[in-house]
């Protein structure tokens, strides 16, 4: 099933201004299904252990803060090369730097405030669907 599912996650901003919905949309007229989804609090000690793989960064704690700010939501998307088509759909990081259409140019306020988590490769999709979807994945 690896290269066909991607994991994603819609940051407090998106929930707080109540854009999920158009978010959602894009997503799937984008082709992807929807294979689970989780509104859901992340707790600060469970926002440490989602991103665990940037604590010596400097941004760790500002991070872990922020997506304990608020609900998210968890999805687990299904799609051919569905990492690499979803990284493109939400485009870059930034979203100053993000193509026109991508959801992070339409939604994303900040390189922190932007709008949307993908997964950035394959084993890291299997392993974030895992931490959020245990029974499933």
């Amino acid at each position: 099933m690896q290269n066909n599912i991607t994991f994603s996650m819609v940051k407090p901003e998106i929930i707080k201004a109540g854009n999920l919905g158009e978010i959602i949309t894009q997503i799937e007229q984008n082709g992807f299904r929807i294979k689970a989804l989780k509104l859901t609090q992340l707790s600060i000690e469970d926002a440490k252990k989602f991103y665990a793989i940037h604590q010596a960064r400097p941004f760790y704690q500002d991070l872990c803060a922020y997506m304990a700010s608020g609900p998210i939501v968890a999805m687990v998307l299904e799609k051919d090369d569905a990492v690499a088509s979803f990284r493109k759909l939400i485009g870059a990081t930034n979203p100053v730097e993000a193509l026109p259409g991508t959801i992070r140019k339409r939604f994303g306020k900040s390189i922190e405030e932007n709008a949307i988590h993908g997964s950035d490769a394959d084993s890291n999709a299997s392993i974030e669907a895992k931490f959020f979807f245990p029974d499933l994945y």
